[in-house]
């Protein structure tokens, strides 16, 4: 009964975190992909990280321009989908990451684990639109 009991609050702190670092989810592995693009190119450390920080910088301030200036709702929601599914893929991981050693049955651990990708990938559409409406209204 313990077990399930940290794995509830383990699952629900890391919810929260991951909640509130949900939007720099696309920027990450953006920077991550182009960090070893670069390196693999045979550039060095400082270079490679150069990259990674533009890389995610670009993907950050592209998304933002898109719900700025975009008057088509279908062209704001693809923007926000295509920076929303990093976040599914990083909740449902963090979430699964906690669970999996607690949670014997694969139906409820996919069920949990499912529901906190999905949550944590709106939270990212719903902070994300926050940002951009917030940015631009200036």
């Amino acid at each position: 009964m313990t077990l399930i009991l940290l794995a509830i609050v383990l699952t629900i702190v890391f919810s929260v975190l991951a909640y509130n670092l949900a939007i720099y989810a696309l920027p990450f592995s953006v920077g991550l992909t182009a960090a070893q693009y670069t390196w693999a190119a045979g550039a060095g450390i400082v270079k490679s990280g150069f990259a990674a920080i533009t890389a995610a910088l670009m993907s950050l301030a592209v998304v933002i321009a898109v719900l700025g200036f975009a008057k088509n709702p279908i062209v704001r929601l693809i923007a926000l989908a295509i920076f929303a599914v990093p976040a599914v893929i990083a909740g449902y991981a963090v979430v699964h990451g906690v669970a999996k050693h607690v949670i014997d049955s694969t139906i409820a651990l996919n069920l949990l684990c499912g529901s906190a990708g999905l949550f944590i990938g709106s939270a990212a559409i719903v902070n994300l639109n926050a940002l951009g409406e917030s940015v631009l209204s200036r």
